[in-house]
């Protein structure tokens, strides 16, 4: 089934670790929260590294270089090497190095995971518009960057210089909450010049790029929590993706989601990269299954069987939740269609917990 036709998740007979030969993995939400590791996550990281399968640890988080990366996974009991960390840092590097002469100045807006980044691809960091650069590049600098250097950003791309972005996460987690992440301060120099920035992290095709780069990966499976940036990019990179539901993404935005965000796999954590993954099946003599154009349609995953009936998504049967969840997506997105379900689902999840 092709990614875009995406209408139910997919079955695999085979472990996932032996399917795929490289697992782009997420980080936040889906190895660690908070800084500490998710539940099964070191377990199942090591068995599946330990079976053969190449791990790569791929984030939007240009602060942190990769090295910094490498030695909070080892410290959480994942030992990984800086070659194994891609950042959107690297990436965005690549995308200007790709436009201008090596040795050229690029104005930093951000933390030292970009300036290591650009001084990797043979461009010069630089602190101030006065130092002539030939781009502005910004990135997640953390809760302490100065007001000042979005300025300084103003004061050159509003001389035409042009600008690059890492990546336009709105928010990003913290030990004590959600807050502004580097989406929300591109958003402060784009009202302020009326400029577009190139961006080149999730769920871009430039980040992508960076990965298999850097990976060398024939059969890649994307890992992620996040809808619009992890499964999205797989999407748009044409790749298969594991959804893990230990981070952002609940049952019910799953249900919603539109065909760049559904994901091929859907399960509850990274125990599912060592396992196969249950067929959904369509059940078409289910009692009074209809979609959204009155066909019959009703699809089955392990003892449940889901279907759409008066307006809601509708669950009969009994078993593990996940597989309720789904033969409820299957249901869900084909009745959407190209779209977004909006039936309502309360019921359904309810019986399963979710």
């Amino acid at each position: 089934m092709s990614q875009q036709s995406r209408m139910r998740p997919s079955g695999s007979t085979t472990a996932l670790n032996e399917a795929y030969d490289t697992a782009l993995l997420d980080l936040d939400g889906v190895v660690y929260a908070g800084g500490e590791a998710i539940a099964y996550a070191v377990e199942s990281l090591n068995t599946a590294r330990d079976a053969g399968m190449r791990l790569a640890y791929v984030t939007n988080n240009a602060l942190r270089p990769p090295e910094a990366v490498a030695a909070h996974l080892t410290e959480l009991g994942v030992p990984a090497d800086p070659a194994e960390v891609i950042t959107s840092a690297q990436a965005v590097s690549r995308l200007i190095a790709e436009q201008l002469p090596q040795g050229s100045k690029v104005l930093v807006i951000g933390g030292d995971g970009l300036r290591i980044a650009l001084r990797e691809r043979g461009l010069e960091p630089v602190e101030s518009a006065d130092d002539d650069p030939a781009a502005v590049v910004q990135g997640y600098g953390g809760a302490d960057l100065a007001w000042g250097r979005f300025a300084e950003a103003c004061y050159a791309i509003n001389r035409g210089v042009p600008w690059f972005a890492s990546n336009t996460d709105l928010t990003i987690p913290s030990a004590r909450g959600i807050m502004p992440g580097n989406g929300a301060a591109v958003e402060v120099v784009r009202i302020a010049t009326g400029a577009e920035p190139q961006v080149a992290g999730k769920p871009l095709p430039p980040m992508h790029r960076e990965t298999i780069l850097r990976t060398g990966a024939k059969r890649a499976l994307v890992v992620g929590d996040r809808l619009d940036t992890d499964i999205e990019g797989a999407f748009n990179g044409g790749v298969d993706s594991l959804l893990v539901l230990t981070g952002v993404t609940d049952a019910a935005l799953l249900l919603t989601a539109e065909p760049q965000h559904r994901p091929t796999y859907v399960d509850a954590d990274l125990r599912g990269l060592l396992t196969g993954q249950p067929e959904v099946t369509e059940v078409p003599d289910a009692t009074d299954a209809t979609d959204a154009t009155g066909a019959a349609g009703a699809f089955g995953c392990g003892g449940w069987t889901a279907y759409v009936s008066g307006g809601a998504l509708v669950l009969d049967g009994d078993g593990a939740a996940l597989d309720g969840l789904r033969a409820l997506c299957a249901a869900a997105w084909t009745d959407a269609g190209d779209g977004s379900c909006a039936l309502d689902a309360g019921k359904a999840l309810a019986k399963l917990g979710l």
